[in-house]
């Protein structure tokens, strides 16, 4: 079981995330385990205070160090204890698997104009989940707690299903259909309804990599690019120069017609 524990003054924001859907039943499951602490519960006041003025003056109040810290010392121990600021590591896929792979998650919270900067000594890490500013973090939180609890093994019906997707393969993920077959002018690719699944599965490919190429081609030199990607992408308008970036392998030597020929008289 993976626990994450939320450090938070407003505990009844995180709620939904954690009771509902895919989460929440991997909660039932035991799968997972989620805590919501709230802070003010740590204050030592009557008045439940969690926060000061901060020194040296200006705007918004700070988050004292003695509440996170007795906030902190509540909880079992953690694996990661993790803040959330913009001068934190980026969250990507890469990072939502690792800690995927812990037993216990701290996070703190933060309000107002954040925490005192000795909390910084109190934390493993810290993290950001992009360059912009929100009014508390919350929904950072809930944005690591989707992305890491997906990961837990047994959460998702399908185990594999997360192998696919965009960020995991190092590509963004190719184009799905449902029902109806044809929507206003707009059919299914006839591939995917062919019953081929090697098929299907060179298509799915090929699409990844357009959409990744002309959308997210940054994401190419991680892809772990194939021979046979090469020849798609140079099919694609990919030139030896982007190719080279990405760390593209060669793609593969065409076989002459008498070799083809003569492969096709032995089969």
């Amino acid at each position: 079981m993976l626990r994450f524990s939320f450090l938070t003054l407003f505990p009844e924001l995180l709620a939904p995330f954690a009771g509902e859907a895919i989460v929440g039943k991997a909660r039932e499951r035991g799968l997972i385990d989620v805590a919501l602490v709230n802070m003010r519960d740590f204050a030592d006041n009557k008045h439940l205070k969690v926060d000061d003025a901060p020194y040296g003056g200006g705007a918004g109040m700070v988050i004292r160090v003695d509440v996170a810290e007795r906030a902190l010392r509540s909880l079992p121990p953690a694996d990661e204890v993790i803040l959330f600021t913009p001068a934190g590591q980026r969250l990507t896929q890469e990072v939502a698997e690792e800690l995927a792979g812990k037993a216990h998650l701290v996070f703190l919270c933060g309000r107002y104009e954040g925490f005192d900067a000795r909390v910084e000594g109190l934390v493993t890490r810290e993290l950001s989940i992009g360059d912009f500013v929100m009014m508390g973090g919350e929904a950072a939180a809930a944005c690591v707690l989707e992305a890491v609890a997906r990961l837990v093994p047994g959460v998702l019906g399908d185990p594999e299903s997360h192998q696919a997707d965009s960020f995991s393969s190092g590509l963004l993920d190719y184009p799905e259909y449902t029902r109806p077959a044809e929507w206003q002018g707009q059919a299914v690719p006839e591939v995917l309804k062919g019953g081929n699944h090697a098929a299907v599965a060179a298509w799915r490919r090929a699409q990844a990599l357009e959409r990744t190429w002309r959308r997210r081609p940054d994401l190419l030199p991680h892809a772990g690019l194939t021979p046979q990607d090469t020849l798609t992408l140079q099919g694609l308008g990919a030139t030896p120069e982007d190719l080279t970036a990405w760390g593209a392998p060669p793609a593969p030597a065409k076989r002459s017609r008498k070799r083809r020929q003569e492969a096709d008289s032995t089969s």
